[in-house]
């Protein structure tokens, strides 16, 4: 160990008159590990939350929309669905039908969004299938309907046919119904009457109720058969786009460009981050400005580390004078009140490293933190901690205590050793 070393650390270590200089430089390396923890936790619940709503986002919805400049019908679709299908990385494409309508039950109204899909290939794909939680996603097709017979107004029994309809959890709950409940769907793309636009209903029946985990999803989304939304909604042929599956949800910008190019200004395409980019840029926005608040703790205990080292100097102030006489340089004695205070930073940052960790793999395991999903879109504390940030947060904690340092380990190598020991 060099001189310069063990002096630093033998400053570290308070006599009984230097009392209050020891407290000092443990609340500084209290304020740096205090800082470091609160950095790791806050950010690693950002990018837990980031990539949560992510995966629920990719997971319910089309990793790449194709929608036409006006009606899209079946040629214009097959075009789209051929472009798409050309593109490498692309898993699957196939068109749908997205529309608002309202549902009713026995005993509540409800306002939804009705997506019609192809079951065969939702199920295949692992899309909507992996947040069933009860019935499935096959019930939609066309081979399974329910037929009951019920009496009708008149009191005679008629044979009623049901097709399938899949509900979220929460829009289930909100309508009071549970698996092969029926289910009225009003759609206002009714037919024209000398009276006006009458609309249309039909009956389902529940054939399965997923929970994706965003609220939004949860509470307003159906799914029938893209044949079954063709007649309740009056469109033929025709369909609302085409929706594309890619196997990085991360290559869906490039894809989408490349589709886009080879569509030129027949039909209108964006990617899920296009869809999403005001959410997206909000969190990576907040994440920011968080992250950029609690690093004033770090500049607090900066200065308190400051001010411990100022004090360190005018408390050796003779030693340092002694020290010169023997024949250390101003480096040296630099280097002494340097080293110090890298030392309670590094040991600030090591002691807010472990903290930090320690917490988060706690929240992960435990998650004993939950909240309102109505609210947040999420029902528990999200905690993903990346590397790149860890090393960020302990570079940048280190890079400020090192400029705290700098100061009082300048101005102690500027002490003049006669002016100090004259009065010795």
């Amino acid at each position: 160990m060099s001189y310069e070393w063990f002096i630093s650390l033998r400053y570290l270590k308070a006599k009984r008159k230097q009392t209050f200089i020891s407290l000092i430089t443990v609340i500084s390396v209290l304020g740096v590990a205090i800082g470091v923890t609160a950095l790791i936790v806050v950010l690693a619940v950002m990018t837990g939350a980031q990539k949560d709503i992510k995966n629920k986002i990719v997971g319910a919805n089309p990793h790449i929309v194709i929608t036409a400049y006006g009606e899209m019908g079946k040629e214009a679709a097959a075009r789209a669905v051929e472009m798409a299908m050309s593109q490498k990385g692309v898993i699957s494409a196939r068109p749908y039908i997205y529309n608002q309508v309202i549902l009713t039950s026995d005993e509540k109204v409800a306002g939804a969004v009705i997506r019609g899909v192809d079951p065969d290939q939702e199920s295949s794909n692992m899309d909507l299938a992996q947040f069933m939680v009860e019935g499935s996603i096959e019930r939609i097709g066309q081979g399974h309907v329910m037929e009951t017979v019920e009496p009708n107004e008149f009191g005679e029994e008629m044979n009623v046919r049901r097709a399938g309809i899949v509900l979220g959890n929460e829009l289930a709950r909100l309508l009071g119904v549970h698996g092969d409940s029926p289910v009225t769907v009003l759609s206002p793309m009714g037919k024209l009457t000398p009276g006006g636009m009458m609309p249309t209903s039909k009956e389902f029946f529940v054939a399965g109720i997923f929970r994706a985990g965003m609220y939004e999803f949860d509470s307003g989304l159906a799914m029938i058969s893209i044949q079954e939304a063709q007649q309740l909604l009056n469109m033929r042929d025709y369909v609302s786009g085409v929706e594309v599956k890619v196997e990085d949800v991360y290559n869906a910008p490039y894809i989408a460009d490349r589709i886009r190019d080879k569509a030129g200004l027949t039909f209108a395409v964006r990617d899920w981050q296009e869809m999403n980019k005001n959410l997206f840029y909000a969190l990576a926005l907040e994440k920011t400005v968080i992250g950029l608040i609690l690093i004033l703790i770090i500049f607090v205990a900066a200065f308190n580390i400051v001010s411990t080292l100022i004090m360190v100097v005018l408390e050796k102030t003779k030693d340092i004078a002694i020290l010169k006489a023997m024949g250390a340089s101003r480096g040296s004695i630099m280097k002494i009140f340097f080293l110090e205070g890298l030392t309670i930073g590094a040991t600030g940052i090591v002691m807010g490293l472990v903290g930090g960790v320690t917490l988060c793999e706690l929240l992960k395991r435990y998650q004993f933190i939950q909240l309102p999903q109505d609210v947040y879109n999420l029902d528990r504390l999200p905690v993903s901690m990346e590397l790149p940030d860890v090393a960020a947060i302990c570079a940048a904690a280190l890079l400020v205590t090192v400029m705290a340092a700098i100061y009082p380990a300048w101005s102690a190598s500027r002490v003049d050793p006669a002016e100090a020991i004259r009065y010795e």
